[in-house]
């Protein structure tokens, strides 16, 4: 997996699985720093597949995203990787939306 930041968006593209956690990670800590953004976006419109390592990164991210009263956004889900997050109930934690 490829994790492109750009101001409080990043890209992701290809498989988000166990393997991409540094990168996401990596991606990820700048936009935990204080700011006057309080959303952090994932665009997922080139993620290819996702595997319950990468749900749990994305809570994980929720939670200190939530520590400091931002909330999460996860933009343009391809259809498979929209029906893998709601089966997972991810629109339902309180910070966290899916945008389509």
């Amino acid at each position: 997996m490829q994790a492109i930041t750009n101001n409080n968006i990043i890209r992701l593209i290809g498989r988000f699985d166990f393997n991409s956690r540094h990168a996401f990670k990596d991606a990820y800590q700048p936009l935990l720093q204080p700011s006057s953004e309080k959303t952090i976006e994932i665009n997922m419109s080139e993620v290819e597949y996702l595997d319950s390592s990468s749900l749990g990164m994305l809570m994980l991210l929720s939670e200190k995203a939530e520590a400091l009263g931002k909330s999460l956004v996860l933009s343009y889900p391809n259809q498979t990787v929209a029906q893998t997050l709601d089966i997972a109930n991810m629109a339902k934690i309180s910070n966290i939306s899916i945008k389509t």
